[in-house]
């Protein structure tokens, strides 16, 4: 078949600009009948504001669309579903205090309004549900489900309304690697069906198994669109950079005598549907080390962050930070430094600026605060300090936060948590949606902050970050340690065995060890 033939969809000049920042600069992009696309980018380089261009969230300022051809104009979702178009977003659309079904039928138009098809609607929901394997049930409330299936409920959405383009942006940033090579069977299933999907990524070895073609974006203009097979790894991260990057494991200093920095002893806690999620958790972090905790997601990582920052009360057992005893929430930012596993709820106030979010940890310190007073001249000047070391890229302090990229929210979070040299990092998913050079440079600020003295817990789904970064590795499965492992030489089979339960027989690292030969 020729490929023109076969393209249904054309972008032609599109150009799209917010206050301060031209977001998309004359983007020209097809895509086929039945192709995976890639869609590549730092963040902040314009790829979710060109999708959302194309799901009808924002409208181009020059440009067009074409549909099989077709000049169309795009100015709602309800628009872009009716043309086949269906897009799962990076942070969720779910209304959470509502069943599995009832979020499927808030989008299914009625046969016979104002009355629902709920027969229907659970007929096709059972049907792909069986179809892909899952354990999504009905009935489920939104809030208790795994963050894997909320993710899968969203495609499920989509598939129910049959849409024949699907965007799926930064569709791995949540999922464990069995569950992303399950997402990506499906993805090869909808591409045969004649589906065609764009896959947005930071992430070089999953755009190299998956795409037919890739599309590089930086400051908002097309580098190139190349064919996935003729490109290798370091060709993208090339185009996307600008330079090449390594994740490698950095050599770092050995450290001497070391202060207890988190001790925490016989942990147990609940999750939110009242399951036990901890049972009797030992573990033990010294300044000047990193212990990655590796496991797949939803094994109780989640709640270990949540009772050692006071997010969530332990049924039992002890934490200490720096001697002092964690009850309730932690208060003083000089002891822990929090960097939260979803950035938008617990991380960020996304309706106040960058320069009010990057001064949250330190408003009522002078030279911040006076007699009660907010200095703003001070803020504004801390606000471009923070916003340089770790090259946030915003128009200006005074941008609303929901309006940066989700990669630059975090390094919102990483900067502002950090600047205050807390004796204890806890850092959950801290590179989740970040390009690979903001994941360079988070992976090097927190190596700098182990060599300052202080310890890290870095808890993160890529098991290459973990082994890459940690002095010390301990493997989480349903709430319990099967195991702990010397990050520097770790035998990858064996961390890969304890996270699908098999408990470790091996001594534990010594911790007083860690760092000597790292």
């Amino acid at each position: 078949m020729d490929p023109e033939s076969s393209v249904i969809l054309r972008m032609e000049g599109i150009s799209k600009r917010f206050p301060g920042v031209l977001a998309n600069d004359d983007i020209h992009l097809d895509i086929r009948k039945g192709e995976v696309r890639g869609l590549l980018g730092e963040n902040g380089a314009g790829k979710t504001t060109l999708m959302n261009i194309l799901y009808g969230l924002h409208q181009p300022d020059a440009g067009e669309i074409l549909i099989s051809d077709r000049r169309v104009k795009i100015d709602s979702p309800r628009v872009a579903v009716d043309l086949g178009i269906g897009m799962v977003h990076q942070h969720f659309m779910l209304v959470e205090n509502m069943t599995a079904l009832e979020n499927v039928l808030l989008v299914l138009p009625s046969r016979r309004p104002p009355w629902l098809d709920v027969g229907g609607a659970r007929s096709r929901f059972d049907k792909i549900v069986q179809e892909h394997g899952l354990q999504i049930r009905p009935s489920n409330l939104v809030w208790q489900m795994p963050v894997v299936d909320q993710q899968w409920l969203e495609i499920l959405k989509l598939l129910i309304l049959d849409v024949q383009l699907i965007i799926l942006d930064e569709p791995t940033a949540v999922l464990a690697p069995s569950q992303i090579q399950r997402l990506f069977d499906a993805i090869r299933r909808f591409a045969v069906q004649g589906k065609s999907i764009i896959f947005i990524s930071h992430k070089l070895a999953e755009v190299k198994e998956i795409t037919d073609r890739v599309t590089v974006l930086r400051d908002g203009r097309v580098v190139r669109t190349v064919e996935t097979q003729f490109a290798t790894t370091a060709e993208l991260a090339q185009m996307m950079i600008g330079r090449s990057v390594t994740l490698e494991r950095k050599p770092r200093a050995e450290m001497g005598s070391r202060k207890e920095a988190l001790s925490v002893r016989g942990l147990h806690c609940n999750d939110d549907r009242g399951v036990e999620a901890l049972k009797g958790v030992d573990l033990t972090i010294h300044s000047g080390e990193i212990v990655g905790v590796a496991g797949v997601a939803g094994n109780g990582q989640g709640e270990l962050a949540d009772c050692i920052a006071g997010l969530r009360e332990a049924t039992r057992g002890k934490i200490t930070i720096g001697g002092s005893s964690v009850r309730g929430v932690f208060r003083d930012p000089r002891l822990l430094g929090y960097i939260p596993e979803d950035r938008r709820k617990t991380g960020l106030v996304v309706d106040f600026s960058v320069a009010d979010n990057l001064i949250l940890r330190k408003y009522r310190m002078p030279p911040f605060n006076r007699k009660g007073f907010l200095q703003w001249d001070a803020i504004q000047r801390e606000a471009q300090r923070l916003i340089a070391r770790l090259h946030i890229r915003t128009p200006d302090v005074n941008v609303l936060v929901r309006n940066l990229s989700g990669g630059n929210q975090q390094k919102i979070i990483v900067s502002r948590e950090l600047d205050l040299q807390p004796q204890l990092i806890l850092a959950s998913q801290p590179t989740r949606g970040l390009d690979l050079a903001s994941v360079e440079s988070v992976h090097r600020t927190l190596l700098e902050e182990r060599n300052r003295g202080a310890g890290v817990l870095f808890i993160s789904a890529e098991l290459s970050e973990v082994l890459a970064l940690s002095d010390r590795i301990v493997v989480f499965f349903k709430g319990e340690i099967m195991g702990e492992v010397r990050g520097e030489g770790a035998d990858v089979q064996a961390v890969g065995r304890m996270m699908i339960g098999e408990r470790s027989v091996a001594p534990a690292a010594n911790p007083a060890a860690v760092g000597s030969d790292a």
